[in-house]
């Protein structure tokens, strides 16, 4: 892992920097600036239409109720690929248009998950099950919003803890 960050954070950009001395010194410095503003710009364009069709991707695999273990890989690796895009510089701008584009994208989805199965577990809870039975007994449906109905009661205050029952 420390190799790793090694890379990353010292390796990288001093290999960056030196791929933009010498296309500034092929080119020059105005196209060179131009070449990167350019690539930012279409990545960020890239970013935001295939972002777009891996979000319905998603909500499709949702809705036919199946785990959507592709799609959320196509998302990683494209919001990985717009922040190498935007981020300035020639090597990560390869790798970010490869995340982009979706027959490499395919690829870097296989070596992923190459990494990823087996270390990762996915565990389905029968409907009504999670929560200890909750929504299983019989009563009125309710929504609840734990974030914006919760609140504190005081130590003192008697009350069952538990919430209301509700049905499927």
């Amino acid at each position: 892992m420390g190799i790793l960050l090694v890379l990353l954070f010292i390796v990288v950009p001093i290999a960056e920097l030196y791929v933009i001395i010498q296309v500034g010194g092929l080119i020059g410095v105005g196209p060179t600036l131009l070449l990167l503003l350019l690539d930012a710009i279409v990545g960020s364009w890239l970013l935001k239409h295939q972002g777009r069709a891996a979000w319905r991707r998603f909500n499709q695999a949702l809705a036919e109720r199946r785990i959507p273990g592709k799609e959320v890989a196509d998302g990683f690796l494209i919001l990985l690929g717009g922040a190498l895009l935007i981020a300035p510089g020639f090597i990560t701008d390869i790798f970010g248009i490869l995340f982009l584009i979706p027959p490499t994208r395919a690829i870097a989805r296989r070596i992923l998950f190459r990494f990823t199965v087996g270390r990762v577990a996915v565990v389905g809870v029968p409907v009504g099950a999670a929560m200890g039975g909750f929504g299983s007994r019989s009563g009125p449906k309710r929504s609840y919003d734990y974030d914006v109905d919760a609140e504190e009661v005081p130590e003192d205050v008697d009350f069952d803890h538990r919430l209301p029952p509700a049905s499927d």
